[in-house]
């Protein structure tokens, strides 16, 4: 008989169970081999892991009960013998201990690391039926298998940080697994080739774009200076930091630079992370019209992922996005939380990042504290170990790596020269000194004394509130108060396509110079990336780096005399939100306002250590974090580190994409233009709709002003008439 791997589904062919497998195989050595390439300690381990499990992941599909499922000679599409276990059995038997744990893991994930684990079904009885029926299925398996008649010896000659390597030969797997079956159901492009980084190409094209910009004031020449002294930056080791203000060129500079180190190291992507997804389009908008060579796709070159929704479910994995193109522009959430996760759904894109330049910007923003020293551990060990290459950016950046109480805990502490010298950092700083007055309103304040504070200042007026839900009911206050042509509303409670909108009419009205008495009201989003210009900024109190990173969107290129940033507090309301992770951060702030403390860019480092050491809730949750990581426990660091601090699912609001994907069609460049992301908490309050496993529809009002709070604020106007403030 003809073995199967997976069943018929829809218009789809079942496949044979040696297709699968030698089609995993091909493509997991290829992955390993790849990555290996910029590996110094693993010496051919990866590859050698990559073709071990892959050869024998799906082993226990070959029992008898489990083809009668798979041929359709047995109800039901669930596999009634765990198929993973059969290939773990086999694994241990040849001794080969890193495959075993690989197999185990290609569904489930990998699992907390004990002494004297077997990774075998964690049921008797499944264990003592596997055991029983394995030879026979070792028979069929070399009838079926040519490819190799056994496993390959496992190199252990590795000296290395362990954890790492493992969540990279779970990539290796799970990637070729997840496209193989992908392209058997006809859910993946059948050319898995993007164009490649030919970074001195680009990097000519860059320089092109850059000399265009002729301009002979001095801070156009200091532009210029700042682009060329971080192009050709003579840097060895494995991260450069580059601190520089407001308007200074850090998109275009540090690019240059990180094409000119991927010439000299021989790279094969670049990945810029920022904190905010509403940034990204702006910069993936800029490296698209720059970076892109005759005849190419600008979306395969330069690849806009800002959208974290990875999927265990065979149904809806091919949504997933992946790490493959040449630029890769994510989030700080999407990214890092890839480094932590246990999962292959999400971990089947990490193999690409070995052998990168990755520019993290705005990097004071990047990640909360306590996630600060483990993700500071992995980034060393891929420079040191799998040729990546870090620069962390920030008009405001923090020497997080020099803090005494990071130290204490063990944080490794690498040389990090400037990209900027002493001398032009000076220079450029010159036109920052008078750009902005920072003032502080000692009142906690009413949302009528907001909005009435807000609308008599001069416009146009950056009003940001600290989280989506305040952001939106101030940003309604003020439409009914005032009229809608007076406000403007961005945050995440929009989708990335009306956000995108929503950023290019704020432009256009920033350009308007007639068009004044108007106020955008949003959250944290726009502190970082957004090239806004406003008169006058509000910002809830929240920390000094969010703060001074605000301030970057007032009077951005200082031709405004006497423009202000104010800094404020709320009274307490029942439709106003707070966000408890930010205590530490208000409480040290206020203190600053307090005391009369200026504010200046040059207290974002020991404004940490303070906020570090408030309490000592922050170390420890450090400590306990790296902890984990230490002794292997893969699912608690999943779970602890969250760059966003809650437990969301993805919901689509616009309903043709919903009805394509409850039909098992759609892909993620889609869901990222038309999803949002909303606390499960409330998937029953508000209606959501399970549409495919982890995927939800949105059902109440949203409107492309206040996104999906507006029907969120419909239900409180059924419950109380909350607009009488």
């Amino acid at each position: 008989m003809t073995y199967l791997a997976h069943s018929k589904k829809d218009n789809s062919s079942p496949q044979t169970y040696a297709d699968h497998v030698k089609g995993v195989y091909i493509r997991a050595v290829k992955y390993a081999k790849e990555a290996e390439a910029y590996a110094c300690k693993t010496n051919g381990l990866l590859q050698s892991v990559a073709g071990n499990s892959a050869i024998w992941h799906d082993l226990g599909k070959l029992d008898d009960e489990n083809q009668a499922v798979l041929q359709g000679k047995s109800l039901g599409s669930h596999l009634p013998v765990n198929h993973v276990d059969a290939g773990v059995a086999a694994l241990i038997e040849q001794k080969c201990s890193y495959s075993a744990l690989n197999v185990f893991a290609h569904h489930r994930g990998l699992p907390e690391i004990c002494e004297n684990a077997t990774f075998r079904d964690e049921h008797p009885a499944i264990r003592k039926h596997v055991d029983e029926t394995l030879k026979i299925m070792l028979i069929r398996h070399r009838q079926e298998i040519t490819l190799l008649d056994k496993g390959q010896e496992e190199v252990y000659d590795f000296n290395g940080e362990p954890n790492l390597l493992l969540r990279m030969m779970l990539s290796c797997l799970a990637d070729a697994d997840h496209m193989d079956t992908a392209l058997a159901y006809g859910q993946a492009p059948e050319n898995e080739e993007l164009p490649k980084l030919q970074a001195e190409e680009r990097l000519a094209l860059l320089d092109s774009y850059v000399s265009e910009f002729r301009g002979n004031d001095e801070r156009s020449k200091l532009r210029r200076k700042m682009y060329f002294d971080c192009r050709n930056s003579k840097t060895e080791g494995g991260f450069a930091a580059c601190d520089s203000p407001v308007g200074s060129g850090k998109t275009t500079a540090i690019m240059a630079h990180l094409l000119k180190q991927a010439i000299d190291r021989k790279s094969r992507h670049i990945f810029v992370v920022l904190p905010y997804t509403s940034i990204i389009t702006q910069s993936v908008d800029i490296y698209r019209k720059v970076l892109v060579l005759p005849g190419e796709e600008p979306e395969q070159v330069v690849a806009e992922l800002h959208y974290r929704a990875d999927f265990q479910d065979m149904d809806v994995r091919y949504l997933t996005s992946l790490w493959r193109a040449p630029i890769i522009v994510t989030t700080a959430v999407a990214f890092f939380e890839t480094l932590a996760s246990n999962k292959p759904s999400a971990l089947r894109r990490l193999h690409e990042l070995p052998g990168s330049m990755i520019f993290i910007d705005e990097s004071h923003a990047a990640l909360p504290a306590k996630l600060l020293p483990l993700a500071w551990h992995w980034m060393n060990v891929l420079a040191d170990e799998w040729g990546c290459y870090w620069v962390l950016a920030s008009g405001s950046l923090v020497h997080f790596w020099e803090l005494e109480p990071l130290c204490s805990i063990g944080i490794e502490c690498p040389k990090v020269p400037e990209l900027v010298n002493a001398s032009l950092h000076e220079k450029l700083m010159t036109y920052e000194k008078n750009r902005i007055a920072y003032r502080w309103n000692p009142d906690s304040l009413s949302r009528e004394e907001l909005c009435e504070w807000v609308q008599s200042m001069p416009g146009p007026r950056l009003l940001i509130l600290n989280t989506v839900q305040s952001a939106a009911v101030i940003a309604n206050d003020l439409c009914q108060k005032f009229g809608r042509e007076c406000v403007e509303h961005l945050s995440t409670a929009l989708t990335a396509s009306d956000r995108s909108a929503t950023i290019e009419s704020v432009k256009a009205r920033l350009r308007n110079m007639t068009d004044k008495d108007w106020t955008l009201v949003a959250t944290s989003c726009v502190e970082a990336g957004v090239d806004f210009s406003f008169c006058t900024g509000f910002r809830e109190v929240s920390s000094l780096l969010s703060l001074l990173q605000a301030a970057g969107r007032i009077n951005r290129h200082g031709n405004i005399p006497c423009a202000e940033m104010w800094s404020f507090t709320m009274q307490n309301n029942s439709m106003l939100k707070g966000n408890d992770a930010l205590e530490a951060s208000i409480n040290v702030l206020t203190d600053y306002f307090r005391r009369n403390v200026s504010i200046t860019p040059e207290l974002s480092t020991s404004f940490m250590k303070e906020e570090i050491v408030y309490n000592d809730i922050c170390l420890k949750a450090m400590k306990k974090m790296l902890e984990a990581e230490w002794t292997m426990q893969f699912e608690t660091v999943a779970k602890q580190f969250r760059v966003i601090d809650s437990d969301t699912v993805t919901v689509v609001v616009d309903p043709t994409l919903a009805a394509r994907i409850r039909d098992g069609r759609g892909d993620w460049i889609q869901l990222q233009k038309h999803a949002v992301s909303i606390s499960r908490k409330k998937i029953k309050e508000w209606g959501l709709i399970e549409i495919a496993k982890g995927v939800y529809q949105w059902t109440l009002s949203y409107d492309s002003f206040l996104g999906y709070m507006d029907g969120v604020l419909g239900i409180e106007r059924e419950r109380k008439d909350f607009l009488n403030f």
